[in-house]
């Protein structure tokens, strides 16, 4: 070090010493992260988006920050959580889609001087001993308090799940690596969740060590089962009893004035049942529903759940201005898929007759399981065709929407088409993070996404070429303003105009049929890289 003493010594401090302090500015000046992620929302359910349940607190994230109108997922939770957290699409080996070979979102944050935390719906299995490496704690996030499974009791979540659901579980409810067994008589997810967000937020903020945080808060509302607090369902009582079909004619009419879709495009037309598959169901016509005050419940147990969570993102928020880092926090909130048309055992007798004995009152209490069920599902992502898990635009559109007052212009509104995929190399790019060629000597896949802080800025994106979906059978492949979609009902290939037909009515494959033989062989080209099955119905 004896060249600190040679001539010029004091041009070389300042040099030096000019570059220290832009280093640590920098540092200070990169943004916390709060990325919240909802369960099953439906496209248009949120008030910026067209919806009739009250979300102020979201309408004002939108409100100072900007909405996506063309923003997708992976059509179901789990599929749509690896490509978040990894930046890929997912890849099937051996039924697990996290793997050694990617890295995570928190797992790059850590290495480049963020805290992280974890808060709410993991979805990964943790139980198994080669399962252990999967945990959130061994994935990059410092904290971890919520569950392992894809859904709980929302008031008691050691509560057995009931005979007939089908889903995944049982996984244990974990604060850290210890697993909770016995919840407070008044608790409840959605409002435990957001305590503890909050409580994280001033921990992080009022560290000794400074340091930018990333936070990933995934609420499980929506999602199933159907469990609100009686104060919040009061509050929508008789809000759906018009049912469904007017609920969509309402929603299409205020996304066209907000200017989220086309004034031209028209309400798509509920699909017919074609199979026996647990998720393809027949809409039942509103005059023809056998339990009325049951299904009007069913919504407004789910608009409370919503609301609920509303609430607590306001709580959230609110933390952030308490700390003094609102300004400079970047909050990203999305849902994982459309809304969810599952209901149990619509097609076996015993499934039905064991759902009808377990739910003896009206959904929304600890002591029922009930789910939102198919025409809901449906009407919950107007104006588009079908729902969660199909990959058609009803099941792989999501709100989206980014506040980060620093840098994006309120009031914003895009109609760049974006995926999931895409957060990756965003919070790569505004934490200053690098992307690991390497994750424990295992070389890790290069990301799929493409950053969206062009449009933060309020550019134009050099954007995707093509995207494509896989999901238990259905297919979809999106290149420009041309979709093309299969359904694992018909199985066939149908064309779709995007800027004319978001709706996906019109099918123009016989008229192109060239462009139907060219988009197929770049699905094909895609699922082979990705390992997406080629035939039958798997995940």
């Amino acid at each position: 070090m004896n060249w600190y003493f040679e001539s010029g010594l004091s041009c070389v401090l300042t040099i030096i010493l000019s570059c220290h302090v832009q280093a640590e500015s920098d540092k200070i000046d990169r943004p916390n992260i709060v990325l919240i992620m909802a369960d099953d929302l439906g496209y248009s359910d949120v008030g910026c988006y067209g919806g009739e349940i009250d979300t102020p607190n979201i309408d004002q994230l939108a409100e100072n920050g900007v909405k996506f109108t063309q923003f997708y997922n992976c059509a179901v939770c789990r599929t749509t959580r690896v490509s978040l957290l990894t930046g890929l699409h997912p890849r099937r080996v051996k039924g697990r889609m996290l793997h050694d070979n990617m890295t995570t979102l928190a797992e790059v944050a850590r290495a480049s001087g963020y805290r992280s935390g974890l808060i709410g719906k993991w979805h990964f299995p943790v139980l198994k001993p080669k399962d252990r490496k999967r945990l959130p704690t061994r994935r990059g996030f410092e904290t971890f308090y919520g569950i392992a499974a894809g859904c709980c009791n929302y008031f008691n979540p050691a509560k057995p799940f009931p005979e007939f659901y089908r889903g995944q579980g049982p996984e244990p409810f974990l604060d850290q690596e210890t697993e909770i067994t016995e919840f407070a008589e008044d608790y409840y997810t959605t409002d435990a969740f957001t305590a503890r967000a909050v409580k994280q937020i001033k921990q992080f903020a009022g560290a000794k060590e400074k340091a930018p945080f990333f936070l990933h808060l995934c609420y499980t509302a929506p999602h199933y089962p159907l469990h609100a607090k009686s104060k919040d369902i009061a509050k929508y009582k008789g809000r759906f009893d018009n049912g469904y079909f007017a609920m969509r004619e309402s929603r299409i009419k205020r996304l066209k004035s907000l200017g989220l879709i086309n004034p031209e495009w028209q309400l798509s037309k509920p699909d017919p049942q074609t199979s026996k598959l647990a998720y393809d169901y027949a809409i039942i016509p509103w005059e023809k529903v056998d339990n009325l005050p049951r299904e009007k419940r069913r919504m407004e147990v789910y608009a409370a759940m919503v609301d609920c969570m509303d609430q607590g993102i306001g709580r959230v928020m609110d933390a952030l201005k308490q700390n003094g880092i609102s300004e400079n926090t970047c909050v990203i909130f999305l849902s994982d898929n459309g809304g969810c048309a599952s209901h149990s055992g619509y097609h076996h007798e015993k499934i039905r007759q064991a759902h009808a004995a377990y739910n003896k009152e009206l959904p929304g209490s600890v002591a029922t399981y009930d789910y939102v069920a198919q025409g809901w599902g449906w009407a919950q992502n107007a104006p588009f065709r079908r729902y969660k898990v199909w990959t058609h635009e009803g099941g792989i559109s999501t709100p989206m929407i980014i506040h980060w007052p620093k840098v994006i212009q309120a009031g914003s509104l895009t109609h760049q088409v974006a995926h999931v995929v895409d957060i990756m190399p965003t919070l790569l790019e505004m934490s200053g993070a690098s992307y690991p060629e390497k994750r424990k000597n295992v070389a890790v896949l290069p990301t799929d996404g493409i950053s969206l802080m062009p449009i933060l800025k309020g550019e134009k994106r050099i954007g995707h070429k093509s995207l494509s979906w896989y999901l238990y059978g259905n297919r979809a492949v999106r290149q420009g303003k041309w979709k093309l979609v299969w359904g694992s009902n018909v199985k066939k290939w149908e064309l779709f105009d995007m800027e004319r037909d978001r709706t996906e009515t019109n099918d123009l494959a016989s008229k192109y049929p060239q462009r139907v033989k060219q988009m197929e062989a770049a699905w094909l080209q895609w699922a082979k890289r990705t390992g997406a099955p080629l035939k039958g119905t798997a995940l």
